[in-house]
């Protein structure tokens, strides 16, 4: 995914201003910023205090403009780039008030979507030497989808469906709902031919029915290896196809040579540790 679009995300970074001030984005509400003269001018720096691949750049620079415009930050690095701890990232200046209004903001979501592309790039390393590549989910932080989607790929991962909208994904529920594979990726052609078609499926006898069907994409949910090698066995190259469901650091380097094409990971974006960063600030004059 590319990076969203600069109104969704000034959009993203006015609501959690918004939070943050007492529902209106007015840096005034900023209390304890208040106790610092108005017209008090500041440098800022911001300092990651461990490795991690930056993401999150536009989300930043778009919390200190919003706040005040009058902000001027110089950045060190871009999105994608991997970095060792105690680099300087960024330089800020301007309004000593509104740095400091903007700066737990704009850090939440550096933090967050550097945590979501350092993870991944770890994962994505792991398969580097493999054809199977990584990909995220939709469980994703609410509010979140596009960027942490987009620091996926920061890391070096690819994106799943990116919603409910761009392509099917037919689970167990869906299955029963329909009266059977077949029927569901019948109509699921019928309806949007020019989507992927995507079955999950939990045993070899559900695969089979899957790449029977016409399935683009079959979804091996919580098969163990040998489960994995037969199914790859079977398929014989007539559709794409996922793992999924406890995939440990130990997994990835087995499945990564067993010949399946994606491996799906909840966990690039669901079990987030956030980058630990520091802004120092010191005033003017």
């Amino acid at each position: 995914m590319t990076r969203p679009d600069l109104r969704h995300i000034e959009k993203q970074v006015t609501l959690a201003l918004e939070e943050d001030l007492g529902g209106e984005l007015l840096p005034s509400q900023d209390i304890t910023a208040n106790l610092i003269d108005n017209g008090a001018q500041a440098n800022a720096t911001i300092i990651t205090r461990e490795d991690c691949v930056v993401c999150g750049v536009d989300w930043a620079t778009a919390a200190f403009a919003l706040v005040d415009s009058a902000i001027r930050i110089e950045w060190h690095v871009k999105d994608g780039d991997k970095v060792s701890a105690d680099t300087r990232l960024c330089r800020i200046s301007g309004p000593a008030r509104g740095i400091l209004t903007a700066e737990r903001t704009a850090l939440n979501f550096l933090q967050t979507l550097s945590g979501t592309a350092t993870v991944t790039h770890y994962y994505a390393s792991i398969l580097k030497d493999s054809p199977t590549r990584i990909l995220d989910t939709r469980k994703t932080l609410p509010g979140l989808r596009l960027a942490q989607k987009y620091a996926v790929t920061c890391g070096g991962g690819k994106n799943h469906r990116v919603g409910l909208f761009d392509a099917f994904l037919i689970k167990e529920n869906h299955i029963m709902a329909c009266g059977g594979i077949a029927n569901a990726v019948t109509k699921a052609k019928q309806d949007h031919p020019d989507k992927p078609v995507e079955v999950e499926v939990e045993n070899l006898e559900e695969f089979a029915q899957a790449k029977a069907a016409g399935a683009d994409i079959v979804m091996l949910d919580n098969f163990d290896n040998e489960q994995i090698q037969r199914a790859v066995d079977m398929n014989n190259g007539q559709c794409k196809l996922e793992v999924s469901g406890n995939i440990t650091d130990d997994r990835l380097f087995s499945l990564g040579s067993i010949g399946v094409d994606y491996i799906s990971s909840g966990a690039l974006t669901k079990h987030v540790q956030a980058i630990d960063l520091s802004l120092r600030v010191t005033l003017e004059g």
